[in-house]
């Protein structure tokens, strides 16, 4: 009882009308939404980046679960942290196109994470933030979301490139077991998702994968480690400086940095507010009481992301899940932190899910993500067209940062043309000139 009481009195039970076997249900709901994304994460960037599956998962599972206590612990918050999707298709895709190795990818990550903490304790996390029309931060989740879909579409087997210019992209009618058990997949994760079936993503990729299986797409392992691989530890470590060499580019370095940089601002913003007014536990004008601490966890989160080689660590979205099971404290958090990290022994049964049984997971949470496009006023052209940019040509080109600067400088464009000079905030006037500076590089290098 007095360890109930001590519980109870550090994390304030009372005075947010809860109790300790409500939170512990709240983190398991949480827990049970979230854990997709060890093996998705595995998936999305061991193929790429060159990586074991099992040793990004193991990370995964690492990296999340002491952050999400450490949040639990330093914030009394009902949030939990994990490898951001959008983030990591981002480092595992279009970093890598800019001439970076694996360890280079994840240093930009460390680099932005630490860049992050800095602006945290300085205050300026905010005014960067406020810098950014809404409708384009909005659009940025959006287009991030339409990204990750393609890609589960991409891995499920019904998309793929063709080498006609005119068909640059080709749609499969399902020929195959595999694309087969992509589709049978997709029905069964929006089946649970619309039956609001608590753990739908987890269950769909457990059930996809045993029909993947018996259906013959995928093998059993020959041989079964339980011991957790982690040889991704330490990965964003080991060539900081290589980063900004010749051959990938300074230019094309910083604003590596400085877009998943953006990307993780508007993510966690958004997902803290939103979450938190779920809770009731915002300011009658909506801010979050001590949402410094917050933010503070989630920029040495992303750091810490980086250096372990499973990408930039964020706050979840999928926390609201715990929220809606009445999770209002810190103790939720630990809870799901705790379940983390007992999954680190399972990780190595990520080897046997294939890409068709974690894809409709993807596509699901792209379409959550997009979303967000209700909120964007696209009848006005100055907003809604370089919305449109962002939202359309992250997908079409495979690359996140064209889809942002394009939105950029059309937008800071448009506000010229109109005269509405007051609008732009002196820091979008950096942002604007370095993209410009960024999309002529090719022309500026034979000239130079």
């Amino acid at each position: 009882m007095e360890g109930l009481s001590t519980v109870e009195g550090f994390f304030h039970l009372r005075e947010r009308g809860t109790d300790v076997g409500t939170e512990v249900r709240a983190g398991v709901t949480t827990f049970m939404v979230m854990v997709y994304i060890l093996a998705v994460n595995g998936i999305i960037i061991a193929q790429p980046l060159g990586l074991e599956p099992v040793a990004v998962a193991a990370g995964t599972a690492l990296i999340a679960g002491v952050m999400t206590i450490a949040m639990g612990l330093y914030t009394n918050y009902p949030f939990a942290l994990a490898a951001g999707l959008g983030l990591n298709a981002v480092v595992a895709f279009s970093l890598p196109a800019l001439g970076m190795t694996p360890a280079q990818a994840m240093g930009v990550v460390v680099i932005e994470g630490v860049i992050i903490t800095i602006l945290v304790l300085a205050g300026l996390r905010e005014a960067i933030m406020d810098a950014i029309p809404l409708a384009l931060k909005r659009a940025i989740g959006v287009g991030i979301g339409l990204f990750i879909l393609f890609i589960g579409f991409w891995d499920g087997g019904l998309i793929t490139g063709a080498p006609s210019p005119q068909d640059p992209v080709d749609f499969i009618f399902p020929n195959s077991a595999g694309a087969y058990v992509f589709l049978i997949g997709l029905l069964i994760t929006a089946a649970l998702w619309t039956l609001k079936v608590r753990g739908a993503l987890i269950i769909s990729i457990a059930v996809t994968t045993v029909i993947a299986i018996l259906l013959g797409v995928q093998q059993l392992p020959t041989q079964f480690a339980v011991t957790p691989n982690f040889s991704t530890l330490g990965l964003g470590l080991q060539d900081l400086g290589g980063i900004f060499r010749p051959e990938v580019g300074l230019l094309a370095a910083v604003l590596a940095i400085f877009t998943i940089m953006l990307s993780d601002f508007f993510d966690t913003m958004g997902t803290v507010t939103g979450v938190a007014a779920e809770a009731g536990l915002t300011n009658e004008d909506g801010s979050v009481p001590g949402v410094g601490r917050v933010l503070l966890v989630d920029g040495v989160a992303a750091a810490v992301g980086g250096a372990a080689g499973v990408s930039s660590n964020t706050t979840y979205i999928e926390s609201a899940a715990g929220v809606a099971d009445g999770g209002r404290t810190g103790l939720t958090s630990l809870v799901t932190g705790a379940l983390f990290l007992l999954a680190i022994f399972l990780t190595p049964l990520v080897q046997i899910i294939p890409l068709q049984a974690a894809a409709p997971a993807l596509v699901l949470v792209g379409y959550l993500m997009f979303t967000q496009i209700g909120e964007i006023d696209a009848r006005d052209v100055s907003t809604g067209l370089p919305a449109l940019l962002i939202m359309i040509l992250m997908p079409l080109t495979f690359t996140i940062t064209i889809g942002i600067g394009a939105g950029i400088v059309v937008w800071v464009v448009l506000k010229l043309i109109q005269q509405q000079w007051g609008e732009i905030h002196w820091l979008m006037w950096i942002v604007f000139i370095a993209f410009v500076l960024y999309f002529a590089q090719t022309w500026l290098n034979t000239i130079i």
